[in-house]
């Protein structure tokens, strides 16, 4: 299933740890929707970088959340995040980019100065929070790029 002109389903909710541990990482038909916001943003981030984006980890299912060691309140499991790398392209580089856009995100952090995390609100009608963050053996800070 297409989710926008660039983005699938199947590559917004494939995981090696679910095939690996046999979860089902089918989301239901609320997360498609959230997935489909999400697309928006990614089709954004896409077309301002000029380079086609790789999904890391998008939807999770409780489950593979649990599994994985993830919190409960990850926005994967709403189908509201995908943590993305971009060949060519520093995280710190995407992070710059993203912000210099103005996309409106909920949340973007630069993780481990491996990939960017990049999220919409909950809920269709709620309003992107803009935090930006960076996650490391440092610990959890905001982004001051």
């Amino acid at each position: 299933m297409q989710l926008s002109e660039h983005f699938t389903l199947k590559e917004l909710t494939d995981s090696d740890n679910a095939a690996r541990l046999n979860i089902d990482n089918t989301p239901p038909v609320f997360v498609v929707e959230n997935l489909k916001r999400l697309c928006i943003i990614l089709e954004e981030v896409r077309q301002i970088i000029g380079k086609p984006i790789k999904v890391t980890s998008g939807y999770r299912c409780q489950k593979l959340n649990h599994a994985i060691g993830s919190k409960d309140t990850s926005q994967h499991v709403l189908g509201c995040a995908a943590d993305i790398k971009i060949d060519g392209v520093t995280p710190d580089e995407v992070m710059k980019a993203i912000i210099g856009a103005d996309i409106k995100f909920d949340q973007l952090i630069r993780e481990y100065d491996r990939w960017v995390h990049i999220s919409v609100p909950n809920i269709s009608s709620g309003k992107p929070r803009r935090s930006m963050l960076i996650i490391d053996s440092k610990g959890t800070r905001p982004y001051e790029g």
